[in-house]
């Protein structure tokens, strides 16, 4: 009988973990409590900017790049620029989650939407079980697995984002409809770390809002469908100060060019650079006075909160007390955006693969930029100064990191030979069942 994997939460994290887990040769179970998989996905959209770039092109390279194959076939705009960021895709978030969720299906892993982990069995320091509440139906169902990857993510439940932040802003996480997330790596006794604002506060608040593109300007959508970016300079009565800027998960992004300007990238959507904007001074920017938000609706006030529940872990993405529990994703600590996702979840999903089929998990050499990201991360978290920082490829302290170690770079004949001399080429691609 095939080994099963169990990946409890569908965003970025959880698809790769299924997918990497199926790769190696283990049945997929996958538990996501909403209606669409990818979470924050779905109204992301910025890849291979910055260090990002290396950090994609080696898990193409080690076999782990299908998400990223996908992403780059459903980018609207390739190659481009905005402040501070360089070689950036835009991927269409109208239409990357139905072909994810193909990929996963294609894959032959088993896919349970508006199901919510309510709790879990164990026995001793592992997890046999989880029970799930069915949206809409009275009835739970359990799945039992020899391995469990806990990518449930950070954000919510609601009072979490009335407490710490500006109130729920209706995002996309949509905790009213589909409930709290829950973390079977908490709910198994697992303390969980939470993330500090540099001013002591708990949690981080989502970067980014996204308007509804037909609501600016011809003009406006004219220059985002042709170039993919579009910055309008505010007006100096009407610049906010950065206080905003200051609470933003997305450090990168927490530069002054993004509180002099509007930068606007197409997604789809318009995706506006930072955390919340008061619509009646973003309706005063030339443009804009139609201007309306998609995502969190209510993006005049505020935006999601996230980093109230991360797992202390090793760099094997295993979750520290517990046999058989990865993580991967927000859970894995204080790393920022899609690719990052991407990137823990694959190697959570490949390790709780080899740990369901006995064989040794592994780590990603810090000799690349993957692997460096992932042991950093976890050395920062341990200082109380590393708590209050976020971090991220694409800038700010990781991709600072990187560029000191010199292992950031965009030739992808030099990533390859790097990933070949690490021993760790196509490793994400073979099977061992």
């Amino acid at each position: 009988m095939a080994k099963k994997v169990v990946v409890v939460g569908g965003g970025w994290a959880g698809t790769a973990a299924a997918l990497a887990a199926k790769k190696i040769g283990c049945d997929v179970e996958l538990f996501e409590r909403t209606d669409m998989l990818l979470g924050t996905g779905l109204v992301g959209g910025i890849m291979r900017n910055n260090g990002r770039f290396t950090v994609t092109e080696e898990m193409i390279a080690m076999g782990g790049g299908d998400l990223f194959e996908i992403t780059d076939a459903n980018s609207r705009h390739k190659n481009i620029e905005f402040p501070g960021h360089k070689h950036a895709n835009l991927y269409d978030v109208s239409t990357i989650e139905p072909a994810v969720r193909q990929a996963l299906l294609d894959a032959g892993i088993k896919i349970h939407l508006k199901s919510r982990v309510k709790d879990i069995a164990m026995e001793n320091k592992k997890i046999v079980r989880v029970i799930a509440d069915l949206f809409e139906e009275e009835e739970s169902i359990q799945v039992a697995g020899d391995a469990f990857v806990d990518v449930s993510g950070t954000a919510g439940p609601q009072s979490n984002c009335s407490k710490y932040g500006n109130g729920c802003a209706m995002c996309i996480y949509r905790c009213p409809t589909f409930g709290p997330r829950l973390s079977i790596g908490a709910k198994a006794g697992v303390k969980e770390m939470i993330g500090e604002k540099t001013d002591g506060t708990l949690g981080a608040m989502s970067g980014s809002c996204k308007l509804h593109k037909e609501s600016l300007s011809p003009e406006i959508r004219e220059k985002l469908d042709r170039t993919g970016v579009c910055v309008i300079p505010v007006p100096s009565h009407l610049q906010k100060n950065m206080s905003s800027l200051g609470q933003k998960a997305c450090q990168q992004y927490a530069l002054k060019e993004f509180a002099e300007n509007i930068v606007l990238l197409d997604t789809g959507h318009a995706k506006l650079m930072t955390a919340y904007y008061p619509l009646d001074i973003l309706r005063q920017i030339p443009g804009c006075k139609n201007a309306r938000f998609e995502d969190p609706y209510a993006g005049g006030i505020g935006n999601s909160m996230r980093y109230f529940g991360m797992l202390p872990r090793d760099n094997t993405l295993k979750v520290d007390t517990l046999d058989n529990v990865f993580c991967g994703g927000e859970k894995a600590g204080l790393l920022v955006g899609h690719t990052e996702a991407i990137i823990t979840g694959t190697l959570a999903g490949h390790n709780a693969a080899r740990y369901a089929l006995g064989q040794e998990t592994l780590e990603i050499p810090r000799s690349l930029a993957c692997g460096e990201g992932i042991a950093y991360v976890k050395e920062q978290m341990a200082t109380q100064e590393g708590l209050t920082k976020k971090y991220t490829f694409s800038g700010s302290v990781l991709f600072d990191h990187i560029n000191s170690k010199e292992l950031y770079t965009t030739d992808i004949e030099k990533i390859k030979n790097k990933v070949e001399q690490a021993n760790m080429s196509g490793i994400f691609a073979q099977s061992l069942a």
